[in-house]
């Protein structure tokens, strides 16, 4: 993912598979992908907080530093954003990405705008690291505590990993879910196995995956893309 132009081809082949509704991203990468006209009829989400850099002494105070507000979201016209709510009971940095993350989701909810939390529970270990804890229990205290932000749940859904017990997990929410890809670790034909059982519960409407679809083991963009879409869609491939 260095190189900037592979990532924005990788993209344009993805957007261009007939069974991409849409893509969420930073302000560069949307404004590259708008300049080449890639993102006519999709469905576009801008991502909000970027500043709890990976490492840092901050990391949990994730300071909105891109779409910093709903009004800049709704300027651009965009159909929603994300905000990424890592919650570490142990640091007191979680407090103001909490509050800013409440405050996007009414400012969103004001211009009937999709507000997209993405609820991690998670702690700082020795080394200084976070880690996002993906037993069922905790996955489910994040979605409690993302299900409450802001003055209304009427445009939140919500972007989580795809863990065990997922029908117990799903069965902690009533909000329409997102299920995220994550790093591509597993072999391919175990990764959408998972996605296809997870996308049977009635609450999951479908998949946001980033580097498991762009930088598949074999490299064949458009054939990964098409496998999850079809997966979403109810389609064969």
């Amino acid at each position: 993912m260095g190189s900037r132009a592979d990532l924005i081809a990788r993209l344009m082949i993805a957007l261009q598979r007939p069974g991409v509704d849409g893509v969420l991203a930073t302000p560069d990468v949307l404004e590259d992908l708008l300049l080449l006209g890639a993102l006519e009829g999709k469905v576009v989400i801008g991502s909000m907080n970027r500043g709890g850099l990976q490492g840092a002494a901050f990391e949990l105070d994730d300071r909105f530093t891109a779409y910093r507000t709903a009004d800049e979201i709704a300027a651009r016209r965009l159909d929603g954003g994300k905000m990424l709510t890592r919650i570490d009971l142990g640091d007191p940095g979680t407090v103001a990405t909490l509050e800013s993350s409440a405050a996007a989701v009414t400012g969103l909810a004001e211009h009937k705008l999709m507000a997209m939390v993405e609820p991690f529970w998670s702690t700082r270990g020795e080394d200084g690291r976070v880690a996002n804890l993906l037993d069922p229990d905790s996955v489910i205290k994040s979605i409690q505590i993302a299900s409450g932000l802001g003055a209304t749940s009427a445009y939140t859904w919500l972007k989580l990993p795809v863990v065990d017990e997922l029908d117990r997990v799903m069965e902690a929410t009533t909000l329409p879910t997102l299920l995220l890809g994550g790093d591509p670790t597993a072999e391919p034909e175990a990764t959408y196995a998972s996605w296809g059982k997870a996308l049977e519960l009635p609450s999951v409407r479908g998949l946001v995956v980033g580097r498991a679809l762009l930088f598949p083991p074999d490299g064949d963009v458009a054939a990964a893309v098409d496998r999850a879409a079809a997966l979403v869609h109810g389609e064969t491939v």
